[in-house]
């Protein structure tokens, strides 16, 4: 009858502290990445962006549309 070798489950530790160490210094990295390319510069031009780029394209498309009615 073989035996099993005996495994503490408390040894999974040893992998799992250096993976959510490499996670965390990963995660910091990319944050300053995005801070240094100035991802966080602007936050609200993009939502005010939306509303006003429809007033525009409707716009453009009535005058299209006069203009095709011409």
């Amino acid at each position: 009858m073989a035996t099993r070798p005996v495994v503490n489950p408390m040894d999974i530790i040893y992998l799992l502290i250096p993976i959510a160490l490499l996670f965390t210094a990963l995660a910091v990295k990319l944050f300053f990445w995005a801070v240094d390319s100035k991802q966080f510069d602007d936050l609200d031009s993009a939502g005010q962006q939306i509303l006003f780029n429809d007033d525009a394209k409707k716009t453009d498309r009535s005058e299209t549309e006069k203009s095709n009615h011409e």
